[in-house]
């Protein structure tokens, strides 16, 4: 992506990694030389409870939030509060990828909500999207070998879409310096997601053609 500003919200719920997967984005995008600023909004401040990262780049930016209707890229570790980013955040025409792998609040657990259908949601985030990356990010982490990594396997997708103004092997050795634990795993988890992305990328390419 060439763009002199590039605005991106990750957003999820408390345990998904919202926090660490902008910290490594931030990190690797320092590398490639370019200002960022990152920020991130809680909800409810236990696990489970919405989370929001700000990753804002470019050389004039000055404040840490996305504005509304602003955002470029809106990274949903969750369905719906994928949606929820996508309604205050996302500009029209934007990128959204979404892992489908819904986290039921404790109210729909307990029968006192109903989660929204996951189709109803692609089709809400499709009115504003001008491109829509899907995948069950959890699963693709559990087969990489480690489940929790849902949030890399989406840094790699979002790596793979092109979308950024560096190359994933700055995300790689962000990786490295930040999760040296498991860090052969993470990084499946991470190239798994790259090849999806990558995948989607021509596949629009081809149709555009």
């Amino acid at each position: 992506m060439k763009k002199s500003e590039i605005n991106i919200v990750i957003s999820g719920v408390g345990g998904q990694g919202n926090v660490k997967a902008a910290q490594i984005l931030g990190a690797a995008t320092i590398k490639a030389g370019y200002r960022v600023r990152i920020s991130d909004v809680y909800g409810i401040a236990q696990r489970g409870g919405p989370v929001v990262s700000h990753i804002r780049i470019g050389e004039e930016i000055y404040g840490f939030l996305v504005e509304e209707n602003k955002a470029d890229i809106v990274l949903g570790l969750e369905p719906m509060e994928a949606l929820r980013a996508v309604a205050k955040f996302l500009r029209v025409g934007g990128l959204v990828i979404i892992n489908t792998r819904p986290i039921y609040p404790v109210e729909v657990n307990i029968g006192k909500a109903v989660y929204p259908n996951i189709g109803d949601i692609l089709s809400t985030i499709s009115k504003v999207a001008g491109s829509i990356i899907t995948l069950d990010a959890t699963q693709v982490a559990k087969e990489s070998g480690i489940p929790i990594a849902s949030n890399i396997v989406m840094l790699g997708v979002l790596a793979g879409s092109g979308s950024l103004p560096f190359e994933a092997e700055l995300l790689r050795d962000a990786i490295k310096e930040n999760i040296p634990r498991f860090l052969e795993e993470n990084l499946r988890a991470f190239n798994a997601g790259f090849s999806i992305g990558k995948a989607q990328a021509r596949f629009e390419e081809r149709t555009m053609a």
